[in-house]
């Protein structure tokens, strides 16, 4: 299931959105002018590596738990992060504010991350990648608009069949699926904690992070009522 779009519109220009985006854009670029040697040199410098958390937790190893959430390893880990978060972010800044989203799009990343370093402390492995911050805002955005549909792409024999998904059930399968080969990555022999090389912990902690502190970020105000956010059919 590839999703398409969602059945709410944005109702604000979401900013900070556009801007994450960009600036993940950008950073890659920068990322595919490099030499192989120079991109593992960057990445490990810049990624976030549970190993030396567990040796030395100093202000270098706190500062790349921001770093690493703008780098990524590839164009479709590039895209398939940057779509998720064009799909689900503009509305969750549209709730929370921009400053307020940024804020929370970070400390969500943050948090994702320490996730992964708890389960995975000798992993030597740089952890990468803007999913387990995009992670917090599913939960967010799980939260904030439950009747919201999400429009999916499914493959049918080679046919494009475009299904209506309630984003209940959309994300939460993404969530169970995420947890599922957390725990099967436990068992595996490779890096403890990854399985294909994803880091699906920073997934769970991520969107466990959003669900906790949507509560806290989302704007409390009264606002307009708006029926896509209710009957979105």
């Amino acid at each position: 299931m590839f999703p398409l779009r969602d059945t709410i519109r944005a109702r604000d220009v979401p900013i900070v959105n556009w801007l994450i985006i960009a600036v993940n854009v950008v950073i890659f670029l920068f990322e595919a002018s490099l030499g192989p040697h120079q991109l593992e040199t960057f990445i490990q410098l810049f990624g976030a590596v549970p190993q030396r958390f567990a040796a030395n937790v100093g202000l270098d190893q706190v500062a790349t738990l921001f770093t690493s959430m703008f780098l990524h390893g590839g164009w479709a880990h590039l895209i398939s992060n940057m779509w998720a978060l064009y799909i689900f972010g503009d509305n969750v800044e549209d709730r929370m504010g921009h400053g307020r989203y940024l804020v929370f799009y970070l400390l969500c990343g943050v948090i994702a991350e320490l996730t992964h370093i708890f389960i995975t402390p000798t992993s030597p492995v740089p952890m990468i990648g803007a999913s387990g911050a995009i992670s917090g805002v599913l939960g967010a955005y799980l939260v904030l608009f439950p009747h919201s549909r999400v429009i999916t792409l499914v493959p049918l024999f080679f046919l494009p069949w475009f299904v209506e998904i309630p984003a209940v059930f959309y994300l939460g399968f993404w969530f169970v699926s995420q947890l599922f080969n957390g725990l099967f990555a436990l068992t595996t022999t490779g890096p403890v904690g990854t399985y294909g090389g994803v880091a699906w912990w920073a997934h769970v902690g991520g969107f466990a992070a959003g669900l906790i502190l949507v509560g806290i970020f989302a704007r409390r105000r009264v606002r307009r009522w708006y029926p896509d956010e209710y009957w979105p059919w």
